[in-house]
């Protein structure tokens, strides 16, 4: 059986050593937020200027002047602090972030990743991605197997824009968990049930 959202965000909690910094893109990799154990000794930086982000707040905790960069509210914890964004991004550039997590529209064989733009559709810009592939220690993309229409998204090579090249380490799907190698993804783990020959091109995994 597949993976929920859920049970994959646990995946790639379990690849972070504690006292790592982290830093989340928007959409599923945020779950990495709300479900972090207390006992993960894990800083969360958002690139808007916060480090120490907590999980999703209540209706009772929610304040509006807490976001994290994709404009969601966001709680902090004991110890978090806030700065401007050079200072930010010069965590994020001066190699300070030990994860970065983020979703994906394509990754290739070589771990080139596209993940900001579908051409012909409108967006809202590539925000930090670019800087984040760059700069951060480890880069784990968490992402959906198949686009909607069916398509795997794990590709000999990326068609789409790319977001930086030859970034990747990690890959986290509802399948599996994968990792560039050798001109092929390493088969590091799979969902229960799942073989390699449900995962599309079988010959692009070992």
């Amino acid at each position: 059986m597949a993976w929920s959202k859920e049970e994959m965000a646990f995946e790639v909690i379990n690849m972070l050593n504690d006292g790592a910094t982290v830093n989340l893109g928007i959409g599923m990799p945020t779950l990495v937020a709300e479900l972090m154990p207390s006992t993960k000794n894990i800083m969360i930086q958002s690139e808007n200027g916060v480090m120490g982000v907590g999980e999703r707040p209540t209706a009772q905790t929610v304040s509006p002047t807490l976001i994290n960069a994709g404009k969601e509210t966001i709680t902090v914890i004991k110890g978090a602090s806030f700065f401007d964004s050079s200072l930010s991004f010069g965590m994020i550039r001066g190699g300070h972030i030990d994860y970065c997590i983020l979703g994906g529209m394509e990754v290739d064989v070589d771990g080139n990743l596209a993940n900001w733009m579908v051409p012909g559709q409108k967006i809202t810009g590539m925000g930090g991605a670019m800087d984040l592939v760059n700069g951060a220690k480890q880069v784990i993309i968490m992402m959906s197997h198949f686009n909607k229409n069916g398509t795997s998204k794990f590709v000999t090579r990326c068609q789409l824009p790319l977001t930086g090249t030859n970034v990747v380490d990690k890959v986290v799907t509802e399948l599996g968990v994968f990792s560039p190698a050798m001109g092929k993804f390493k088969i590091i783990k799979l969902a229960s049930g799942t073989t390699k020959e449900s995962l599309g091109d079988s010959t692009l995994y070992i």
